[in-house]
């Protein structure tokens, strides 16, 4: 979840704001139903409303729908406005909505449930020949030579100061993208499509594909950035790609493990996969660096199951096979749920947890921030 101050930058980013008010001051008509996925503090909802929605419908599962709420009253909206701490997927609207609009990207798009969200708003909750925004997402990738970035991220764990073997995470680190700021002289190589997400029929949430590159230069590759070129709405487009307008999203940077050294004829391969478990992604990423004869100079592959420390204990504890018994954790809070039955108070509850736990809460008091906590996540 990001906080208030996050969603602040995000509006504070005026290439992203103008490129979404302009979308939606072409896509929303007077008196129609627009549905606001993510909806943060509310700036989108706030503008739908300006260019006529009859009514808009805000869907946001942080504590950042408070704050949104009281933006909607502040400015006279609150009437229009419908404001919902849940996700989409558990919503059921009074009618279709004439127009969706999301940001549930991070640095990339596909971020958790982002995709499978769409997909299912686009199926159930938005009217026939409705208009989604954003319509489509087009991933570019390219081997970067970042040796500034790529010292940030490891140069410690191969010189602490101190004179220690710090590799083992090192090889923790280079398992690990993320957000970086590349400028275009800094690619080795003419950007290449990785996919493109086209929201008006996409279903799958995964994605893999191999792209190639014949570098223009000699240098090191650090790794692939990745970028994407979103069209909200027929031509109006948005961009974080290096060399654009500086956005709130960055680029990402996939780091190899070691850099790869690129001199003039080579030509360079890499698979990018994408999956989606749970609510979470796994990305793995593998290049091949050949020679102009095309013998295989060099090979790199990296996953971001690698990325944490992960001892067997923990392996067997995820096997198939595995039977597994509670904790003390678990006791503790299937007790508590077995209880939250619409009849008992938290106070109630908490003092039977405390009698039952006396050992790990002395006092009923000492038991209620873990009852509460609980009743936020699963009560209603």
């Amino acid at each position: 979840m990001y906080t208030i101050a996050g969603y602040g930058s995000m509006i504070a980013d005026r290439v992203r704001m103008a490129a979404y008010e302009a979308a939606l001051r072409r896509a929303v008509r007077p008196g129609c139903v627009v549905l606001d996925l993510g909806a943060g503090t509310g700036i989108m909802a706030l503008l739908a409303c300006r260019f006529g929605a009859r009514h808009v419908h805000a869907v946001e599962p942080g504590d950042a729908v408070h704050a949104a709420r009281a933006i909607a009253d502040a400015n006279g909206l609150g009437d229009r406005i419908t404001f919902y701490q849940d996700v989409s997927t558990n919503l059921t609207l009074p009618e279709r909505a004439d127009v969706i609009v999301s940001d549930l990207r991070g640095v990339l798009p596909l971020l958790g449930r982002h995709v499978p969200t769409l997909a299912d708003a686009r199926r159930r909750l938005l009217a026939p020949g409705g208009a989604l925004i954003p319509q489509r997402d087009t991933l570019w990738a390219a081997p970067v030579e970042a040796p500034d970035h790529y010292r940030r991220l490891v140069g410690v764990w191969e010189d602490s100061g101190y004179d220690f073997d710090l590799t083992a995470a090192r090889r923790l680190v280079v398992n690990t993208w993320g957000k970086a700021r590349v400028a275009p002289e800094q690619l080795l190589a003419e950007p290449r499509c990785w996919a493109t997400l086209d929201y008006t029929t996409r279903d799958a949430p995964d994605v893999a594909a191999r792209v190639e590159w014949a570098p223009g230069r000699a240098g090191a590759a650090h790794g692939l950035a990745v970028w994407f070129d979103t069209t909200l709405l027929d031509a109006v487009a948005l961009s974080n790609a290096p060399g654009g307008p500086e956005l709130i999203y960055g680029q990402a940077f996939f780091p190899f493990a070691e850099p790869l050294a690129v001199a003039p004829g080579d030509r360079m391969a890499a698979a990018v996969e994408a999956r989606l478990v749970g609510d979470e992604y796994v990305w793995t990423w593998e290049a091949q660096l050949h020679d102009a004869a095309g013998g295989v100079k060099a090979a790199r592959r990296q996953t971001s199951l690698a990325a944490n420390p992960v001892t067997p204990a923990a392996l067997r504890r995820r096997s198939a096979d595995h039977v597994p018994v509670l904790d003390e954790e678990g006791e503790v809070d299937r007790f508590v749920l077995a209880r939250m039955d619409g009849a008992r108070t938290l106070a109630a509850i908490a003092r039977a947890a405390a009698a039952a736990f006396p050992d790990r809460y002395p006092a009923w008091l000492d038991a209620l921030p873990r009852v509460g906590e609980l009743s936020q996540k699963y009560g209603k």
